[in-house]
C-alpha cells in the first residue's frame, strides 16, 4: 500500500509517525518546507523569545532510519484521481491512497490592502518577517525626531482576538514595559500603544465566559487597548480603517483574524464544504472521491454527533484525526473493520503574559487562571513539541526569559537576495 500525505503539520506528521515500521505500508510525506514546525509558538519566534530551531525540525532527520517513511520536498500543483497520481512542482507521484493534511492559510476576507500590507501570523517564515519588521521599526523610531512618525512606528495593532492575537498582544505589552525601557532609552514608550481588535463581542470566543473575562481584565491591566465589535475594513497609507469609521495610524498591523482552507486543481467543487474545507465522511474519506482522504484544518468531517457543524480547526482535532486514520490504514491491511472518527475535547488554553494564562478543561468543567494555568500551558506545549531537542531548547529559553525577564535573540537577520536561487 502506497500512501502519499500532502502536508507535514499536526495531522500529517502524526499520521506518518503512527505508520512507522509497517512493512506493508510505504509512506511518502510531501511538504513545501523541509521541516515540521509548531504553530502555537510562532508568536514567540516573532517576538524574539524563541529561535526558529526551537520549534522546528527537518523531516529528513526525523525520518532517518524509518525504512517505510520517505520525504519529498515539493508543492502540490494538481491531482488526477482517475490516474491516482499527483503533480508536484518538481515531478509526479503515484499513490494507492492520498491524504490531504494541508492545514489552512491566512484569510484576509477579500481585503487587498490588508493582504499586501499587514503582517500575517501563520508560518515560520511569517514569524521571521514579523520579527525583522518590528525590530527595524524600533531602530527607525530610535532616530526619528517627528513624534507623529515615531508613534506610527511604535504603535502595534493586532487583529484577531483568538489565542494567537491574545498571546502576541500580551507579549508586546510586557516587552514595552521592560525590554524597550532598557534597550531603547532614547524612546518615549508613552508614544507606543498596543491595540487588540476583534469583530466579535468577546476575546477567545470558543472558551468559557470566565476565561474571556479573565483574559480581558489581564490584558487591559497590562496596558493593551482591547476594542471588541470592531472590524478592520482596510489598511492603507499606514492607517487601519474600521467598519465604524475609526482609524489608527500604525506601521504594524499584525493579522491573526482568520484562516481558510486551500483549493486544489483536480478536486471537484462538490467535494468542498463550508470554509473551502474538503467534506469527508466519518472515516475522513473525501466525499465523491475514492482513495482520497482529508484530515486536520483542511477537512470538515461529518458523522460526529457532538460536532454536527464540523470540528474546530485546532491542533487536537488534527492530531487525533491523524492517529485515527493511521489505525484505519492498518485495519485495511489486516482486513479489519474501520473506526469512525470521534473527537475527544481535551480542553483549551491561552497564555496572556508572564505567569498569566487561562485554561478550560471539559470534564469536569474546570477553569484555571494565573500562575497555575500558566504552568499547565507550559507543560502541554513542551510535551507537544516533536523532539526532545525542541523541548530542551524551548524549556531553556523560557527559563532564561522568566528569570532574566529578557532574551538575547533580537537580531535582524536578512538573507542576501543576491545569494538566493
Amino acid at each position: 500500500m502506497k500512501i502519499v500525505i500532502i502536508g507535514g503539520g499536526f495531522a500529517g506528521i502524526n499520521l506518518a509517525k503512527e505508520l512507522v515500521n509497517q512493512p506493508q505500508i510505504q509512506v511518502t510525506l510531501v511538504d513545501k518546507n523541509n521541516y515540521n514546525f509548531f504553530p502555537p509558538l510562532i508568536y514567540q519566534v516573532a517576538t524574539a523569545f524563541l529561535e526558529p530551531s526551537s520549534i522546528s525540525y527537518p523531516f529528513r532527520k526525523f525520518f532517518a532510519g524509518k525504512k517505510n517513511l520517505q520525504f519529498r520536498l515539493g508543492e502540490l500543483i494538481s491531482v488526477s484521481p482517475a490516474e491516482k497520481k499527483i503533480t508536484l512542482s518538481n515531478g509526479d507521484l503515484e499513490y494507492d491512497y492520498l491524504v490531504f493534511a494541508t492545514g489552512a492559510e491566512t484569510s484576509y476576507f477579500g481585503m487587498e490592502n490588508v493582504m499586501k500590507n499587514a503582517i500575517p501570523m501563520k508560518t515560520l517564515n511569517d514569524a521571521i518577517v514579523m520579527r525583522n519588521t518590528l525590530l527595524k521599526n524600533l531602530e527607525k523610531a530610535a532616530i526619528c525626531k517627528d513624534m507623529r512618525k515615531r508613534r506610527k512606528l511604535l504603535t502595534i495593532v493586532v487583529a484577531g482576538g483568538g489565542p494567537t492575537g491574545v498571546e502576541v498582544s500580551g507579549m508586546f505589552a510586557e516587552m514595552r514595559k521592560s525590554i524597550l525601557l532598557k534597550e531603547y532609552p532614547e524612546l518615549d514608550t508613552s508614544a507606543s500603544n498596543v491595540y487588540l481588535v476583534d469583530g466579535g463581542d468577546a476575546l477567545l470566543a470558543p472558551m468559557s465566559k470566565q476565561s474571556q473575562k479573565d483574559t480581558y481584565d489581564a490584558l487591559t491591566k497590562l496596558g493593551v487597548v482591547v476594542k471588541l465589535n470592531t472590524k478592520v475594513v482596510d489598511y492603507v497609507d499606514d492607517t487601519v480603517v474600521f467598519e465604524n469609521g475609526e482609524t489608527i495610524k500604525t506601521k504594524n498591523l499584525i493579522w491573526a483574524a482568520g484562516v481558510s482552507a486551500k483549493i486544489f486543481e483536480g478536486i471537484p467543487k462538490e467535494s468542498y464544504g463550508r470554509g473551502r474545507r474538503m467534506a469527508t465522511d466519518e472515516f475522513n474519506k473525501v466525499n465523491g472521491l475514492d482513495h482520497i482522504y482529508a484530515i486536520g484544518d483542511t477537512a470538515i468531517t461529518a458523522g460526529d454527533k457532538n460536532f454536527p457543524d464540523g470540528h474546530p480547526q485546532v491542533a487536537q482535532v488534527a492530531i487525533q484525526q491523524g492517529l485515527n486514520l493511521a489505525k484505519n490504514f492498518k485495519a485495511m491491511v489486516a482486513n479489519k473493520p474501520l473506526k469512525p472518527f470521534a473527537y475527544k475535547d481535551k480542553g483549551s488554553m491561552a497564555i496572556i503574559g508572564k505567569a498569566k494564562a487561562v485554561v478550560d478543561l471539559p470534564s469536569p468543567k474546570w477553569h484555571f487562571k494565573g500562575f497555575f494555568a500558566w504552568i499547565i500551558w507550559l507543560f502541554i506545549h513542551l510535551i507537544s513539541l516533536i523532539t526532545y531537542r525542541n523541548r530542551l531548547n524551548t524549556f531553556w529559553n523560557w527559563m532564561v526569559a522568566y528569570f532574566a525577564k529578557d532574551q538575547s535573540l533580537r537580531m535582524i537577520i536578512r538573507p542576501d537576495k543576491k545569494t538566493q536561487n
